[in-house]
């Protein structure tokens, strides 16, 4: 049946409102319009779809049955042409990243990105390094370590060299690296690298009784408040360091990972996809 679309859209908008009245404001046709479009549906359809009232309308059975097909249809067709910019379709991509490297390195580009690719639409959720690729839906994940992970392919970013960093008033305590063992260290949940740290410094390790944080940016803020000191990557804590919430007591750095961007080999990429790799490559060529 070849049924106009402005009719059937007269139908739905009087029928959510039971008025010709409002729904010719919502149309921005006039009243007389708008009773028109349904009465040549209801003519079309051979069947009454109101009940005309002394004081407004009310659906008849057939009325009630078409307009939840009518509302979804025109629903999801609003969605999908809401998707539309600049002559283009909005592709929705969903990327995880560490929470250090989202705030440390990716939220300060991301206004660029978004220039340059307004047809993205990026869904950015932050996670500890643990993710579960399949199970989330996600698209990429940013994680930090040495790219093995099963079932993905992983594109290495940026290195993350870590070091001690403190507050002021606690590094004003520090003088050498042995220091370190007189105060609170704060550790995550990878063990190894605090000893990493002191073997670098050629200093032995001491007995490590500190906090245990799954977040580098919770133990950042630990460290901001003077609780301790934290083994953390500088690079994705510049603006503490430059506003002098956090120093950095030694030059001393130890490399036990990188950034990298990884997606699971059975996803298909999307135009989406591949133009934010392209992207994030590039911008950390940039800083590597």
């Amino acid at each position: 049946m070849n049924l106009p679309l402005n009719a059937l859209r007269a139908f739905e908008v009087s029928a959510r409102h039971l008025s010709f009245t409002r729904a010719a404001l919502e149309l921005g046709v006039t009243q007389t319009a708008v009773s028109a479009q349904v009465r040549n549906l209801e003519e079309r359809l051979g069947a009454p779809l109101f009940r005309r009232l002394p004081r407004g309308l009310a659906l008849t059975d057939e009325g009630q049955a078409l307009l939840p097909v009518l509302s979804d249809s025109f629903g999801r067709m609003g969605e999908v042409l809401g998707q539309f910019q600049g002559g283009r379709l909005r592709e929705v991509l969903t990327v995880a990243a560490v929470g250090t490297f989202a705030v440390g390195w990716l939220m300060p580009r991301l206004a660029a990105f978004h220039r340059s690719h307004p047809f993205v639409d990026l869904r950015l959720m932050t996670n500890n390094n643990r993710v579960d690729l399949a199970g989330e839906g996600l698209d990429y994940a940013i994680r930090f370590g040495d790219g093995a992970w099963h079932g993905t392919e992983a594109d290495a970013l940026l290195d993350a060299p870590l070091s001690p960093v403190c507050a002021p008033e606690v590094a004003r305590r520090l003088g050498a690296a042995a220091d370190l063992a007189r105060e609170t260290l704060l550790r995550s949940y990878r063990a190894d690298e605090w000893g990493r740290w002191f073997a670098a410094a050629g200093v032995e390790t001491p007995l490590l009784r500190g906090p245990v944080f799954d977040s580098s940016l919770t133990m950042a803020a630990a460290a901001v408040q003077g609780i301790g000191v934290a083994l953390l990557p500088p690079a994705m804590i510049a603006g503490d360091l430059r506003h002098e919430r956090l120093v950095q007591p030694f030059a001393i750095e130890v490399v036990t990972g990188r950034y990298w961007l990884t997606r699971l080999k059975s996803r298909p990429v999307s135009a989406a996809m591949r133009e934010f790799r392209r992207w994030l490559l590039d911008a950390a060529a940039v800083d590597g």
